[in-house]
């Protein structure tokens, strides 16, 4: 890997890491205003907990149907048309979003909310394993920590944009609307779902403009399966399919799990705030508290990888550390449980830049469909929250949290350790 860090290190460098650190930016936007967007719909379109949490459920399960579909467009495409096309289906689901959540059908609004992620689906497809072979595979970590704090910033304004433009006053509107009658609440509702269209049409706007940016823009293409060939000298040879690659499926379970965990404390933080009757207009904003923490983690990593501990170790402690801010929230309650799961941000920050490297790592020309592969992963964003939103309907949703985040941050600690290196030592003794 480490060949391919002198052929970048030019001036066009600094541009694909502004240009990657954007679209990350841009990813980050629109991935964590869910968090809002679920308190929004239960209230505009009058939904229960389990119906506002489809809202988590279609955007990630974009993901796992569209992912290797994109890697097939990749092919085809290249880098900066496939890029732009990500952009231009993301500023299509946006509108569709706000169109059909001013009409307040919210069927209409979740296929514009699947659009946006299969838009999202295409870019991450492509900024992934840009990013992590732009450079020696061992500090890929760094590159992308780099990214995530580019995505984190934006995820802390997205709930702060929302919540600002078209929440503010969510909690005294909910009591006029339960004391109004039928016509009068439809009246109230109908208003309030309509100050979503003008926010979505102008990120549409942008994002067109964003797409004709990167088409025009100096972005070379980098070739995976050159890049990122093993590193051992005939290793790669002998990796005739995916099944032979067992850190690679590991690494997709890994990351599902990582995204679930990752979603459900950022996204669901709110919902854990209501289960302590803390006020509706103090939860909107709770997302941005978790994406803070992040924000701190990735600096953090940055420091730290690989300068004192490498990527992998990385990994296993912040395991440990999800571990014990999970145990945490469980054991204490109101604001505190709640900055728990808060922190659990700083816990999951470097978890995405190592797993999605270590998984990747060696694959050659099965670079493209491997890290489909991981980006279909992101499923688990869709699958951990609705499980969390059932499953606290029945039983105390301190416990469910716990159960939920527990055997993932154990499954990714044994990834951390030892799974990341599953089949490595039998390809080299085949040599």
């Amino acid at each position: 890997m480490s060949a391919i860090a002198t052929p970048y290190a030019r001036p066009s460098h600094a541009t694909s890491i502004a240009i990657m650190g954007l679209l990350f930016f841009i990813i980050g936007f629109f991935t964590w205003v869910n968090g809002p967007l679920i308190a929004f719909v239960q209230l505009a379109f009058e939904l229960d907990e389990v119906n506002a949490f489809l809202v988590l459920m279609v955007f990630y399960l974009s993901y796992f149907f569209l992912a290797l579909p994109a890697a097939w467009v990749l092919r085809r495409t290249g880098m900066k048309k496939g890029l732009a096309l990500s952009l231009f289906v993301m500023a299509g689901g946006a509108m569709l979003f706000g169109e059909f959540s001013t009409q307040r059908w919210y069927a209409g609004a979740l296929s514009g909310l699947f659009v946006m992620g299969s838009g999202l689906a295409l870019l991450q497809t492509a900024v992934n394993p840009y990013v992590s072979i732009l450079g020696p595979i061992e500090s890929a970590a760094r590159r992308i920590a780099l990214m995530g704090i580019c995505n984190k910033v934006a995820g802390i304004l997205a709930p702060v944009v929302l919540g600002t433009v078209v929440l503010h006053g969510m909690g005294d509107l909910s009591a006029q609307a339960a004391a109004a009658d039928a016509a009068g609440r439809a009246q109230l509702l109908g208003e309030f779902a309509a100050k979503i269209h003008l926010p979505y049409l102008v990120m549409a706007g942008v994002l067109m403009l964003v797409a004709l940016g990167v088409l025009f823009s100096p972005l070379p293409e980098l070739r995976p399966a050159e890049a990122n060939a093993a590193a051992e000298p005939g290793e790669g040879a002998r990796v005739r399919g995916l099944f032979q690659l067992p850190h690679l499926w590991l690494g997709v379970l890994c990351l599902f799990l990582y995204v679930g965990v990752e979603v459900l404390a950022g996204d669901a933080i709110g919902t854990y705030g209501n289960g302590f009757d803390l006020p509706l207009d103090r939860t909107k904003f709770f997302t941005s508290f978790t994406l803070g923490a992040m924000l701190l983690g990735y600096v953090a990593g940055l420091v730290a990888i690989p300068r004192f501990v490498s990527q992998e170790r990385y990994l296993g402690i912040s395991a440990v550390l999800g571990i014990v801010f999970s145990a945490g929230a469980f054991l204490s309650h109101g604001y505190v449980a709640v900055g728990f799961v808060a922190a659990l941000g700083f816990a999951n920050a470097m978890m995405w830049p190592a797993i999605f490297p270590l998984a990747i790592k060696g694959l050659g020309r099965l670079t493209e469909t491997g890290s489909a592969l991981l980006i279909m992963g992101i499923a688990g964003g869709a699958i951990v929250p609705q499980l969390f939103a059932v499953l606290k309907q029945h039983y105390d949703f301190q416990l469910v949290f716990l159960a939920l985040t527990l055997p993932c941050y154990l499954y990714i600690l044994y990834y951390g350790l030892r799974g990341h290196r599953a089949g490595h030592a039998a390809r080299r003794a085949a040599r």
